[in-house]
């Protein structure tokens, strides 16, 4: 069960403002759920705070993003293109855009995301040197 607030709240932080603010206070879980809630959000920028109960998973995906996953609490099992990875508090990942991977709590664990959108290929030259 994924409990998500990106429906039904603005981001915590406005980007307009500075603000400083408690991860491990702002972060959230449910019985035998993952609890999602939007910290931030820019045009080109999302932040993420999760919290997943022991033995929750988010199965396999992928994002057209750039992802940064810090490890704040728990213990996890990352799986990258097929690949298991053991990630505890205080461990950081990089996925690149559509790297299929999938996560599951190994316990209760919290996790900041962070996505960032490809930056675009500069403009083709419109003149010619010859």
């Amino acid at each position: 069960m994924l409990v998500s607030d990106q429906m039904s709240e603005q981001p915590i932080i406005d980007s307009g403002a500075a603000k400083v603010i408690s991860l491990a206070g702002e972060t959230r879980f449910a019985p035998n759920g993952i609890v999602s809630r939007t910290l931030l959000r820019t045009a080109n920028s999302r932040v993420v705070l999760f919290g997943f109960a022991e033995g929750q998973e988010l199965t396999e995906h992928t994002s057209t993003q750039h992802a940064l996953v810090q490890m704040l609490s728990g213990e996890c099992e990352f799986c990258l293109a097929g690949q298991p990875h053991s990630l505890k508090a205080g461990d950081l990942l990089y996925l690149p855009p559509n790297l299929p991977h999938a996560a599951r709590a190994a316990t209760q664990f919290s996790m900041l995301l962070t996505l960032t959108k490809p930056e675009l290929p500069a403009p083709a030259s419109t003149f010619n040197l010859k």
